[in-house]
Formats: structure tokens, sequence, C-alpha cells
């Protein structure tokens, strides 16, 4: 149900201030607080006393660093104002405040007109879905034109860009508005008006961006500004259930903990638990912000803007309650720089003192790389080095120095591939299939399962998920980070009594590593989408500088004097352009730039060469994995781990010249092995219908019926040479699933192991098997094992700490693909183990039916034997010599 009572009493919306820099952002937001009663007295930037600008560094370069809140009251509705940084550097910190706005306030100088981080700002707030409200600031300054600025915002904006100023008659207002949405032009057409809601409606749905003009500075249009944000916005409706959305996290003058928050639904009140994926804490304080100030309340209703103490595990992008993760920033960092500490500085102690900054910059991503022993951090730019450096002085007292910075490049892949990874050191196992595909350009990384729960089950998958999510995977050309890519779990296998929650991480991580071996990697390197405005007569010099750069333009476009070339280019070769421009043009060219995305690297091998990254001795980030064989663990390379797989796909992708071969083990059951018995047939139905047809041939333990077709042809088929037969038996199993021996040795042990030897001997003699009888003694300390020979039958004593299951296991995997193999036990999970590599179970039950059978055929034919008691002649002639006398005894033929 919907809360929607409250909201009529008191309407909460947030908008935000956005800005290229230089726009007047900042005096704008002095301006509507001040002309609505929040403060007494205008602040401005070049006085350093602006409201929302409090941090010392702001006011001492002017511009906004950091994103504040301040609120205000328009008639019934309660505006919460974030005003946002217009520094391009800051960008990340802007775009972490459009997740909580209801609205946007896009400031647009009036003689700067559209730049190109105005256009960025546009884009982000489509992306977004954000509506927005354009004000068009420094219209009094000489050569601030209306009419040019609105036509320039309707070309490179949106055509849906409408003056809402009363410059223009009503009936013209109305009929710009219509023509936006076909259902307004009807009901416009019809009643000849159109109505407050529908306006608000047209502004809500991003159909309609209203454009005031004015001059902050001098507080003209802000009255007229004013009323139009009171009058067509609108209250979202929130539901009753409680959500929130973590956009900011940063710390107070003491060192607290800030959560800064949006009220999604419900109500926050102090000491109310809130829980994470694996956290739960309480919230200490409830903090509304006002600039530099705040005040505590005990409840934070929904469509609040607050800042919460006591949470440790928060972060930016972060969804409490029914509220969803946030997806990945759009502006992204594209330079990485080394930290540089004074000699007496404890690294890894600044690390984790950096790694506190970076809960507030998330996008620095700092980084330790072990084998040079450095901190890395990824910028945005120049100005925002300068602000890091202030900051961890004033923070720590340590002053640090930036070495040069370096492009931050991805990798991706051309083609679908799959990746093997696992994980199989003693007592662990974890096997991971993951398919990786080529994704959109832009797209970043998807992450998915279609591996079905009867294979592994939903705890393990969601487990490698986020395994998957949790680490930024390094390519294998340059170790940079991948992207745009979709990463689909195909299949896994987990231990019953083996696996843990680690394990599946390392099969996880080297699966991914494997797949890029695989796969035909492609270097991107990030690539700026330019404007660059030069006089005419210099066009030509602009064009040649574009195609060296590597870069592409379209035009030019001519204006007036100046020529306008649009177009991409790398951001290594567009570094340091614009102070070119400016000399070559003698400061009458301008250019802007913003982040295009990532496009394949225009000297790919260069970078690849100068990077020197080797993946295979990359020991943070293996590429191969780790199987087991005769009780230890060894390492098989990426290239021949298709090979060793325990799980064959068929995925129908290019495979190594090896093909996989399979070692299957039991997915989870539903119940514990004890309290379950399963028979051959139960057993080979749930093994085939998990792992698919088991192919072997009959042996001597297994009853088959088959069906013989006629022949197509007179010709003979070559005998087959009968292939040799092995029985291995789990004694002490045996000993005590057998009523009469569990007895016996309840009185001596050695008698009942005596007794199945003999009984297992007569048994060898009738099979005329290879029959190997294996004890456990795995307890015996300092036992070396041994095998004996007994009759003719083999009985084996395991070495210390080696089962009998273990040494069962070792000698199938050996053997088993090479000979006719049957286990005798009962124990299920050997039973499902032994038959994945292809081995016969025989359960301690069917064994002893087969040894009765036995001594009953035996029986019946010494029996038949004896019912000829006498002698006779012709009982003991040879075949031949026996029809030839029963014919001379007929009388056909005669004794010469």
């Amino acid at each position: 149900m919907e809360n929607t009572s409250e909201q009529k009493e008191k309407q909460h919306i947030c908008i935000g201030l956005l800005a290229h820099v230089d726009a007047g952002k900042t005096t704008l937001a002095e301006n509507l607080l001040y002309h609505t009663g929040t403060i007494r007295r205008m602040g401005r930037v070049d006085h350093q006393d602006a409201f929302l600008d409090n941090y010392e560094l702001e006011r001492a370069r002017g511009i906004t660093i950091f994103s504040k809140q301040a609120g205000f009251t328009l008639g019934e509705k309660e505006i919460v104002l974030l005003d946002t940084p217009g520094h391009v550097d800051f960008s990340a910190e802007m775009e972490r405040t459009l997740q909580v706005l209801d609205y946007a306030v896009l400031i647009i100088g009036g003689t700067d007109g559209v730049q190109g981080h105005v256009e960025t700002l546009w884009r982000l707030l489509r992306q977004y879905q954000i509506p927005v409200f354009l004000f068009i600031n420094k219209m009094d300054q000489p050569g601030a034109d209306p009419k040019a600025i609105l036509e320039e915002i309707q070309t490179r904006l949106d055509e849906k860009c409408i003056d809402f100023t009363k410059s223009h008659p009503k009936e013209a207002f109305f009929e710009n508005l219509a023509v936006c949405d076909e259902a307004v032009l009807e009901a416009y057409l019809e009643n000849g008006e159109i109505s407050r809601d529908e306006i608000a409606s047209l502004i809500a749905r991003r159909k309609v961006f209203p454009c005031y003009f004015g001059s902050a500075l001098k507080s003209q249009g802000i009255q007229e500004f004013l009323k139009g944000l009171e009058r067509y916005t609108d209250a979202p409706v929130y539901s009753s259930e409680f959500g929130a959305k973590v956009y900011k996290i940063s710390r107070d003058e003491k060192g607290n903990r800030l959560t800064h928050m949006k009220i999604t639904g419900g109500s926050l009140k102090v000491k109310q638990v809130l829980r994470g994926a694996d956290w739960e804490e309480k919230a200490d304080q409830i903090r509304i912000y006002a600039g530099a100030g705040f005040e505590a309340v005990k409840e934070a209703r929904a469509g609040t803007i607050c800042a919460v103490t006591g949470l440790t595990r928060t972060h930016a992008g972060q969804g409490l309650g029914r509220e969803q993760e946030s997806e990945e920033p759009l502006l992204v960092p594209v330079l990485n720089y080394e930290i540089q500490l004074p000699p007496e500085c404890d690294v890894h102690q600044m690390f984790l003192k950096l790694c506190q900054l970076e809960e507030e910059e998330p996008e620095l991503h700092m980084v330790w790389n072990a084998r040079l022993n450095e901190i890395h951090a990824q910028v945005m730019g120049e100005v925002q080095i300068e602000i890091l450096k202030t900051m961890i002085q004033e923070r720590y007292g340590i002053s640090v120095e930036f070495g040069s910075g370096n492009i931050v490049y991805k990798e991706t892949i051309e083609a679908p591939v799959e990746g093997i990874g696992h994980f199989e050191p003693l007592r662990h196992y974890a096997e991971v299939h993951l398919l990786l595909e080529p994704g959109e350009p832009g797209s970043g990384l998807e992450f998915a399962t279609s591996c079905s729960e009867d294979m592994l089950d939903k705890n393990w998958q969601r487990l490698i998920l986020t395994h998957l999510e949790e680490k930024a995977h390094k390519g294998v050309l340059t170790g940079a980070d991948i992207t745009d890519m979709k990463i689909t779990l195909i299949a896994g296998r987990a231990h019953l009594k083996h696996t843990e929650g680690g394990d599946f991480r390392q099969a996880t991580y080297r699966a991914v590593r494997q797949g890029l071996r695989k796969a035909k990697s492609v270097l991107l390197e990030p690539v700026y989408e330019y404007c660059l405005e030069v006089p005419s007569d210099m066009v030509g010099r602009a064009m040649t500088d574009i195609q060296k750069m590597h870069g592409s333009f379209q035009g030019p476009e001519i204006q007036g004097e100046m020529s306008v070339l649009t177009g991409s280019a790398p951001v290594i070769t567009m570094r340091g352009y614009q102070t070119e421009v400016t000399a070559y043009t003698k400061g009458r060219g301008r250019l802007s730039c913003s982040l295009r995305g990532y496009e394949p690297c225009h000297n790919a091998e260069e970078v690849i060469e100068a990077a020197a990254y080797e993946p295979d001795g990359d020991m943070e980030n293996p590429t191969g994995s780790v199987f087991c064989a005769h009780g230890a663990g060894f390492v098989v390379n990426w290239d021949e781990v298709d090979s060793y797989a325990h799980i064959q796909t068929d995925l129908g992708l290019e495979k190594t010249e090896q093909e996989s071969v399979k070692t299957p083990l039991p997915a989870a059951p539903y119940k514990s092995f004890e309290e379950i018995r399963l028979d051959q047939e139960e057993l080979e139905e749930i093994f085939t219908r998990t792992y698919g047809p088991i192919r072997r041939e009959r042996n001597a333990f297994q009853k088959t019926s088959r069906t013989v077709a006629a022949p197509t042809s007179p010709r003979k088929q070559k005998p087959k040479e009968p292939e040799k037969e092995y029985l291995l038996v789990d004694g002490y199993n045996i000993i005590f699933a057998w009523e009469d021996l569990k007895e016996l040795a309840k009185v001596n042990i050695e008698g009942a192991r005596n007794k199945l030897m003999d009984i297992l001997c007569n048994y060898q003699g009738y099979k005329k098997c290879t029959l190997i009888l294996v004890f456990d003694a795995y307890k015996v300390e300092g036992g070396q094992g041994s095998v004996q020979k007994y009759h003719n039958i083999h009985v084996v004593y395991t070495k210390e700490a080696e089962t009998a299951d273990q040494y069962i296991e070792k000698t199938v995997h050996e053997i088993g693909r090479q000979y006719h193999v049957t286990v005798a036990t009962s124990d299920a999970l050997e039973q499902v183990i032994i038959l994945g590599q292809g081995a016969d179970r025989l359960s301690a039950r069917n064994l002893l039916e087969e040894i009765q059978r036995m001594k009953e055929e035996i029986r019946e034919e010494y029996v038949e034997k004896q019912k000829k008691s006498g002698t006779y002649l012709f009982d003991h002639l040879s075949e031949e010599l026996s029809d030839f006398m029963e014919d001379v005894r007929l009388g056909r033929k005669t004794l010469e």
C-alpha cells in the first residue's frame, strides 16, 4: 500500500543544481536560499563566504568540490537543494548525486552557450531519466541574446526546451507545449488550453524542458523561476515499505563516518536496524544538513535527504530495504597515478588510510601493487590531484606527490569462449565453467547463470556470482581491467564432504583467467568526444592535428568567422592539446572534451609491449587450475585444463586439442548418505540424469540384457579378446554390512577378516577375476601400508592417514579407463565417485547375493553329477568314439 496521506501534508522534493564550471551555479543557489528566507544574507564566491561552499579549499579556489545540502520551503512543498560540483574533475561526485534527484536544474552561461561539459551533463540526465529545468544565467552581460542561446540549446540539447517566461503570448506558449505530445495536442485542440497538471506531467515525463532566463548575481529572473518550480513540480508517491538509497560517504570534523542517503519508502528512526548482504548495524543518529550545520532528528520520512552515523559497511550506490543497488557510474577516471610517499612513511599503514578516502571518492580505485610495492590511484585530472594532496596533508599530516599519469586501459574479447576453473588440493573441491561473451561497447560487465540446479545447488551458484562481482578481473594483455563482457555460469560441481566457500572463489577466478587466456583479447583505450572551435583560416591546421592524433572529425561547420570541428580522438593523443589550440589561435580557439567511452586501442601492440605483462607469471591472478592425484594437489597449466576437467559442456565453441576427461562428482543431495540406500538402477538413473549416459562394456559383475540384430553381411567378426577384470572390495565396509561377519567382529575382528578373505578366495576362483581386498590401516601410527598375497587374492592394508576409500578412488582413477573395474562397497558417496570414474558398483548386499548364487550354482552342479551314481562305458569315451559305438549298437555300422 502507498502512503499518500503523509505526502499531501508535507511534500518532499529533491532538486539538484548542475552546471559547467563558472556558469554561476553557486550564486544561483545563494539566491534561491535567500529569496525563500533560508539565509539572511547572500554570500558570493569571490568573497569566499558562500553558504554552501563551506570547505576551505572550495572558498580558496572558488569552485564546488563536494555536493552540499540545504533546504527551503515553496508553499506546501519542502525543497531539498543539492549543490553539485561543476568542474569536470569532480564529475563523479556530481553523478553520484543524480541517483537521489527528483528534478534537476541545469544552469547554462548566457554568453558561454552549450559547452562540451553541458552536453555530458545532458546525456547523464537522460540516462538517469531526471526531469530538467534550465536556467540560462548571466543574461545581464553584453552579447547575451535569449533568442540565440535558446536556438543553440534546442539544436545541441533538445528541441523540446521551451521558453517558460512571460515574454511570449499565452497562445504561442500553449502551441509550443502541445506539439511535444500527441495526447496533449488533442486535448489542446479540443479545449483550447493546457492545464497545470498536464504541463507538470509533460515535465515529469521529460516531454518538455522549461527554460528560464535571468542573472543570479543581480537577482534577475529569480522570483519567476521559483514560481515555476513551485507550480510545475510534484512530489513522488512513496511506498510505506522502508527503502533508502546511499549516494555519498563522508566524515565530519570529528572523524565520524556519515552515510548520506535518501529515504525512498517508509521512514527511518534512530536506533533502527539496517541490514546489508552480510551485515547488520543500527542508525545511531539522523542528521538533516543545511550547509555546514545540521539538525539531529528522531525520524526521517520518505523523501528526506539525511546523513546517518553508526554505519560502517555502507557504500555509495547501495540500496537499503526495498531499494536496489545502483548501476555502475558512467563517468570514470582515465588516468592512473602512483602516489609517492615520503621515505619514512609506512606504505601499508598509509594504504589503509587512503582506503578510507576511497570510501568517500570511490572512483579513486586505490590499488596496492605488491610487485612494485606502490600505491596507485585513478583520478579525473590535475585539479583533483591538487585537492587530494591537500586533503591527505590535512587528515593524515603526510605530504604526498603524484607521479606521472598513465592512461587507464581496459580489455575485452572478440568471440565467445568457455573458461574452466578447478580447485582441488587435498580435501578441497570446486569446479566452475563460465561462458565469456563480448558485450556491446560501454555495456560494462554483466553476470548471469544458466546452470541447472540439478548439477549445482542454488546457494553455490549465488556464491559464484558474488565472487564474479566482488573483484576487478584482470585481462591477459596488459593486466588491465576487463569490460564489455557477459559472463554466464554454465556448469559447476561441488563435493559433498570437501567443498568450502573459498574453493569456489579460487575456481571462479581461475575460470575467468583461463577463458581470457584462451580467447582473442582486445585492448581498449579511452576516447574523447570533442568540439573544437577555431578561426576559419586555421581549420586546416586543426584538421591536420586531429589526423595526427588518430582522431576523426565531421564538418567543418562554418559559424561566421569561426569553424567548428566535432568528432572523437584517443585521450592519450589529445592530452595537452588545449594549450596548443590557445597558442596557435592566439586565444580565439576553444576546445571542449567529454569521455565518449572505450574503443579498440590505436597502438595496441606498442602498449602491450611496453606493459611487458606476463599473465602466467601473475601469481595473484593465476591462469591454471589445481587438480588432485595420489592424495596431493598439482597445478595444471591453462592450456591443459580442458583435458583434466571433470565436466564436459559441449558448447560447440573452439576447443583445445586435448579432449575433456570426465571425472564426475556428485551434486548436493537432499538428505545425508546415512539415510539412503541406492541400488544399481537408482544410482545410474540419478547419474545419467545429472551427468549424461555412462558408456562402458559389460563385465562379469554387471547383468546386461541386449538385443542382437541380424548380421548385415556374411563377413565374420574377429573375436574380441576379453579384457582383464578387477574387483576391489572395501573390507571393513563389507564386514560391518554382513550380519554374520558383524557379529563375529564384535568378538574377534581378526577372525572376521580371515573369514571374509576365505569367502572371497572361493569367489575369485569362481569368477576368475583379479580381486583386491582393501582394509583401513590409516590409524596405525607410522604405518607404511602393505600388499599381501593370500592364496589367490591380494590383500591391501592402507598406510597411515589413508583410508580405504582414498586408496580405492586412487586405484580406480589409475586403472578404470583401461580395464573393467568393479568396486564392492556400501558407502553411497564412494559409489557415486567410482561410478563417475567409469567403474561399476556392487553394494555389500549385492556382493552377498552374488556369493550365495555362486554357492548355489556349485551345489547344483555337484548334485547333478552325483545323480550319475553308476559307471558306464560310454561315460568315459570321447565324443567321436561314443557316437561310433552308438552306431554299432544300433546296427548302422560294424566292427572290423
